[in-house]
């Protein structure tokens, strides 16, 4: 039963969950400092994490359900692309939306990814850690780490290795040739500015969110070239990480290189830019792979939330799930 609609990012272009329209949805931890939920699916991060729903629904283009639930304290998955219908979703990016769930639990995610795919499906268990090969990039993901977050990554792998995982960490050159994508906006700000322009974007976009805006203009800056050779790079670097394959079962990154900012710290745009970008920086990774990926707390009980993220590939929903469930109980314990 759904009890309500929840705050989030405007036309969900945020991974901070900032909206200066109808005000910021308020961190669960840390609220004396007032510290931002992530975006874009920040209200429903934040209704989960205090207990006024069972789970949530958001939407996922490069992270907007994980990165709020990294920076609240519960767990956020993307499924496969395919997986859930898109019907009635207002797009952000029709390449890389993708709808997921947000709950207190891996269960909780895999139960209301059942409802949204319309499906009934088991997650493969995963009965025993031991023996199972967990590879953790070196490149990109791993720069910058805020403290916190290192340390809190390098507990969970500590406890995963104790428990029989064969954690090893390996270079993955692939993830070196994805920044361009990003490049005059990406696949988001030209496909935003596509379906914004037939709204009167950009003689409106004063009524929009300025930084919303500021993005959805640069895809005014790409031509159709441009667009073609994003949508042309993004599958050939999908064909190649599927045709080189993997010998791990899932790999693990910290969701976000950061913890939550306060939200005093973005109110000027150069620092919101930097941060969202660093926000959204491991996250998108799984989107323009068109894998799944889940992320789930790793921190210490009464420090700040640190999201531990699971990436498998393209359809591997099921496992992945079954694996996080096992990662899940190993963490807890």
């Amino acid at each position: 039963i759904i009890i309500g609609r929840t705050n989030m990012s405007e036309f969900a272009y945020s991974g901070l969950g900032v909206n200066p329209h109808y005000g910021t949805p308020a961190n669960p931890w840390d609220r004396a400092t007032g510290r931002v939920p992530g975006g874009s699916s920040s209200g429903a991060a934040v209704s989960v994490a205090d207990g006024m729903a069972f789970a949530a629904i958001g939407s996922d283009t490069g992270g907007s359900c994980r990165i709020p639930a990294a920076f609240c304290g519960i767990v956020g998955f993307k499924p496969t692309q395919s997986r859930v219908p898109r019907a009635g979703v207002l797009p952000l990016s029709h390449t890389l939306d993708t709808v997921g769930p947000l709950g207190a639990s891996v269960a909780c995610c895999g139960t209301l990814l059942d409802v949204l795919a319309d499906s009934v499906s088991a997650p493969q268990p995963v009965q025993s850690l031991s023996g199972l090969r967990l590879g953790v990039p070196r490149n990109v993901v791993l720069d910058g780490l805020e403290p916190h977050v290192a340390e809190s990554f390098e507990d969970a792998l500590r406890t995963l290795s104790a428990n029989g995982a064969s954690i090893e960490e390996f270079d993955f050159p692939l993830l070196d040739q994805l920044g361009p994508l990003s490049a005059k906006g990406g696949l988001s700000a030209a496909e935003s500015f596509a379906w914004h322009r037939r709204r009167g974007f950009p003689a409106t976009s004063g009524e929009y969110d300025h930084r919303v805006a500021f993005r959805i203009a640069k895809g005014a800056e790409q031509s159709a070239a441009d667009y073609l050779d994003l949508l042309d790079t993004r599958q050939r670097l999908i064909a190649a990480n599927s045709s080189e394959g993997s010998p791990y079962a899932a790999l693990l990154f910290p969701t976000t290189p950061i913890v939550a900012p306060a939200r005093s710290a973005v109110a000027e745009d150069a620092e919101f830019y930097r941060l969202n970008g660093l926000a959204l920086r491991n996250p998108a990774i799984v989107n323009l792979l068109d894998g799944c990926a889940i992320s789930i707390p790793c921190q210490r009980e009464g420090t700040a939330p640190v999201g531990l993220m699971i990436m498998g590939g393209t359809g591997q929903d099921e496992r992945l799930l079954g694996i996080a469930a096992a990662i899940e109980a190993a963490i807890a314990h």
